[in-house]
Formats: C-alpha cells, structure tokens, sequence
C-alpha cells in the first residue's frame, strides 16, 4: 500500500498521490529521475507509478536499472505516447501494467491493487480471516453478516496485518503503512488505532506480542507465510 509516484507535472503529482491516499494507498511523490532514485534506495515501496517522459531522462531507463539490481516491485508505467510501440517497449523493460494519459484515477487504484494482489500471490480482491473478510477496493469489510467501515489508517492497519497472518509487525513497520515523507507521525497513532479496530472486530482478533509488535494468529492448519492464513 505505500507506493512511489514518479511525475514531473506538479498538478497531475498532486492528483495523483490525492487520489491515491483516498483510495486508501500511502503515495509518496517526487518529479525527477534523481530524486526518484533517492527515494528507492531508502523506502522499501509495494508498487511504483513511473512517468516515462521525465525533465532528467527516460522513466524506461530507471525502470531497466530497477529490473538489472533485482527489484521486483511492481510498476506501472504513465505516458501521453499510446502507441502500441510504446506499450510493448515499457513491457518489454520489465513495466507490470501501461496506462495512457489522460487516464480516471479510480482505473489507476484498482491496476494497482491487482498488480499488488498478484505480487502476493492472490487472485481474489478480497482477504478474509477468523471470519472477517475485508475489501482494499472500497476500505469496508464484514464479520459475519455485520458490515464494517474503517478510516483509512484503521484499514491500512489492518490490511496489513491480514496480508501477513501469524506474522507480527511491529510499530514502525505500520507506520510506514499509514505515513508518507510530508506527513507527520502521531506518537501513539498505531495503539489507538488497534483499539478501534478491536472494538470493531473483537479484542482478541489482533494480539499485542509484547516488545515486538502486533499481529493476527494464523488460521489453523494455515502457513504463516504472507498471504497464505487468510484467504
């Protein structure tokens, strides 16, 4: 959920990681080829949007050094140029998914989610655990017959838990998930927000490991791995 956007056009940046943070993603936003190569050697990203027509070069020759330094986060690459050509050439250099400019935002969010969904292993949109099953395409979920509504950082929490069951992730690994660079972490952001959610989903549904973190017990007979307790 915590994605890079690579965009020079400063109102399409700004739409773009708006969009995105609505649509329950973490964006982070640079302009240049420099700055977005600064970027992935200190943030680990899900997903990246890459432009390819940038003021400092090509987005398809960082997408080709990304793939030569083994980076397998899935890209999707921007561009005003839509001719078939171009498509082949940015799949060829290793882009997961092509959309042409001008595109709808919420086409952007659900490529998104699939390409992220694929890097995981999983075809179904949906995660479901211990009875709750939740859906990143409109941040609700339902426990039983109950349906449940989350802020958008209660869901990241809890996406990200779910992703992983068995797995404990600790404090700052979820505020990585809720926070982008420009935005201020809250001290006690990830306790109250596992409050929240286990008055929603029930106290015992998320467990404190204490000194480590928190995480949701895999379902039994489930492997731990990511993506594989929940369905």
């Amino acid at each position: 959920m915590r994605v890079l956007v690579i965009e020079d056009d400063a109102i399409l940046r700004d739409g773009l990681t708006a969009g995105l943070r609505m649509s329950g993603f973490t964006p982070d936003a640079v302009a240049c080829l420099e700055d977005a190569r600064a970027a992935l050697a200190t943030t680990a990203f899900d997903g990246v949007v890459l432009d390819i027509m940038l003021p400092d070069g090509s987005g398809l020759d960082l997408l080709a050094e990304m793939r030569r330094g083994g980076r397998t986060v899935p890209v999707l690459l921007l561009t005003a140029r839509d001719r078939v050509a171009d498509r082949v050439q940015g799949l060829d250099a290793g882009a997961d998914d092509y959309l042409g400019k001008p595109f709808d935002l919420s086409e952007l969010a659900a490529r998104l989610r699939a390409l992220l969904r694929r890097q995981e292993g999983r075809a179904e949109g949906r995660l479901s655990c211990h009875g709750v099953t939740i859906d990143p395409g409109s941040l609700t979920g339902q426990a039983g017959e109950t349906p449940l509504r989350f802020s958008r950082r209660e869901f990241a929490v809890l996406h990200a838990l779910m992703e992983r069951p068995g797995t404990i992730l600790s404090k700052s690994q979820l505020e990585d998930r809720l926070y982008g660079w420009q935005e201020e972490v809250e001290s006690n952001a990830v306790e109250v927000h596992v409050h929240k959610l286990r008055a929603k989903l029930g106290r015992g549904f998320i467990e404190t490991v204490r000194g480590l973190g928190y995480r949701i017990p895999a379902e039994e007979g489930a492997s731990s791995r990511s993506g594989s307790g929940c369905s």
